[in-house]
């Protein structure tokens, strides 16, 4: 008795259509149709001119600012150029060491180890431009006091050198800028003295 109900009732329900390969293939292609209007009409909007209108920002009013001139002033140099320095050769070192009353003052510019390497020039003092550049910018007193002899003075004649001529070129820029303006430079320096067969002081 049961069973001839059951399938009485199977036989009363409606049975689901299945969905044909034909009719899917169709609602995709309603589906894509559709998606394609949105987007064309969304592209319609963004790009209408009301839209493109109230996008751009507003221009601000243009204030003319007035045209600024520009005065070149020409500076006038009112320090004189320091004189340039005379050059001094292997022949002219030599003269002034043997003129017992020669006033002109020679500076080893190089630092101290490299005197105690190589020695000096005869009567040179030395004045380590590297360590030292203030050495003419600072008072004669601290000068004395650092170096243990007095500085030479402004208007005293001067040649400085070194192991090369760089330095020693830098030593009298120096100098000039502080104020002495009798300056010379010995470009061959140490390496030309002791080629040459100089006298050593050590």
């Amino acid at each position: 008795m049961m069973a001839s109900r059951r399938s009485i009732a199977s036989l009363a329900r409606p049975a689901t259509p299945s969905t044909s390969p034909v009719a899917r293939a169709t609602q995709i292609q309603q589906l894509q149709r559709r998606q394609l209007h949105l987007q064309q009409n969304r592209y319609a909007i963004l790009t209408s001119p009301i839209t493109r209108a109230r996008q751009q920002p507003q221009a601000q009013p243009s204030r003319s600012a007035p045209a600024q001139t520009r005065n070149f002033i020409t500076a006038k140099k009112t320090d004189p150029e320091p004189p340039p320095s005379k050059f001094w050769d292997f022949e002219a070192i030599q003269a002034i060491l043997k003129d017992p009353s020669h006033k002109v003052t020679i500076v080893d510019t190089r630092e101290p180890r490299e005197l105690e390497q190589t020695g000096r020039i005869p009567s040179a003092i030395n004045i380590p431009i590297t360590t030292r550049p203030d050495s003419f910018y600072m008072t004669d007193d601290e000068f004395e006091d650092r170096f243990g002899f007095p500085r030479p003075a402004r208007d005293a004649e001067i040649v400085f050198y070194c192991k090369a001529g760089v330095r020693s070129r830098g030593a009298a820029s120096l100098a000039k800028e502080a104020g002495w303006t009798n300056v010379g430079e010995y470009p061959g320096s140490w390496l030309d003295w002791a080629e040459k067969g100089g006298e050593v002081e050590r």
